[in-house]
């Protein structure tokens, strides 16, 4: 986009603010980004978390990275490049979300710091929890339904996080759930306290 076309884009203020749908909704929206090694449990932890927020009568959706790489993002690979605009993309589709009073869980490997680091500037403070799924390499590869790991190792898959391309550990995640050490059960009631100590959901569920 040039300079000149951007300048006959306005920006249109809602009438319904985020704040409006919170007052509603006994809730608030917010991004809980979980962040890990392929396998290391992400996307399982995300809908475990999302079953018990509907349970409680939030609003929740799962934005997860093999399901939008199918569609939203089926034009970008695995390069240092596509990763960041993946994580790009799925940061302010999340802010979209949490921006609407949903309690948004991406689940995606998400390597590079930096990358999360834009992500969690797109939010407001106090709405966005980078979440690290914390597991050995180890029993992330012995845990790998796809048996990517074993490919990656043997040449077949390049650029594949944790075997031939880095993955970066969260610097100061406001949560570390260790999915190796701990049940899914436990991982998850870990998320929900969290959320309640800070009042993003109420310790008594809203219906």
């Amino acid at each position: 986009m040039t300079a000149s076309e951007r300048r006959n884009i306005t920006w249109h203020k809602p009438l319904v603010t985020q704040a409006d749908r919170e007052r509603r909704n006994g809730y608030k929206g917010a991004v809980i980004w979980l962040t890990g090694l392929p396998s290391s449990g992400k996307s399982t932890l995300a809908h475990e978390v999302e079953q018990l927020l509907f349970e409680r009568g939030c609003n929740s959706y799962v934005l997860d990275g093999d399901n939008v790489r199918h569609r939203l993002n089926k034009d970008l690979g695995f390069s240092p490049e596509d990763r960041t605009e993946n994580i790009r993309r799925i940061g302010e589709a999340a802010n979209l979300f949490a921006d609407a009073g949903v309690i948004v869980l991406t689940a995606f490997i998400s390597p590079y710091q930096e990358d999360r680091d834009q992500a969690r500037a797109l939010n407001e403070q106090g709405r966005f929890f980078e979440v690290f799924c914390k597991c050995a390499v180890g029993e992330c590869e012995r845990r790998d339904p796809k048996g990517l790991y074993r490919r990656a190792r043997k040449g077949e898959i390049d650029s594949f996080t944790g075997v031939n391309a880095p993955y970066e550990e969260p610097q100061a995640p406001e949560i570390i759930v260790e999915t190796d050490k701990h049940s899914l059960e436990e991982c998850a009631e870990q998320i929900i306290r969290y959320l309640e100590e800070h009042d993003i959901v109420p310790s008594t569920p809203t219906s």
